[in-house]
């Protein structure tokens, strides 16, 4: 299992090397603590979403933890909330973690 903490905003013009990180990680489990990421935009919410079908694809987890109200909206809002699996804080997604 590993935990990933971001830090602001994730936005197109921010996301590359976030996204190169990504794409080198692939532990059984991923927590992604959003906490202290105060808002996404499509571009970012579509790094995750690639992140996800990754790791659907090869047998992993990939959980997010601490989504603000925010962000949240913007899960509701393209129905993402309906495909990832988001927790209230990482210890929670630590222990709903199937891995």
């Amino acid at each position: 299992m590993l935990i990933l903490t971001l830090n602001g905003p994730l936005l197109l013009g921010n996301l590359f090397d976030f996204q190169s990180l990504l794409r080198g990680l692939k532990p059984s489990c991923l927590i992604l603590d959003l906490t202290n990421v105060p808002y996404m935009d499509s571009a970012g919410l579509g790094v995750l979403m690639n992140y996800y079908v990754s790791a659907q694809n090869n047998h992993r987890e990939f959980l997010i933890a601490g989504v603000n109200e925010r962000v949240q909206a913007l899960l509701e809002m393209t129905k993402v909330d309906q495909i990832l699996k988001t927790y209230p804080s990482v210890e929670s997604a630590e222990a709903a973690s199937q891995l």
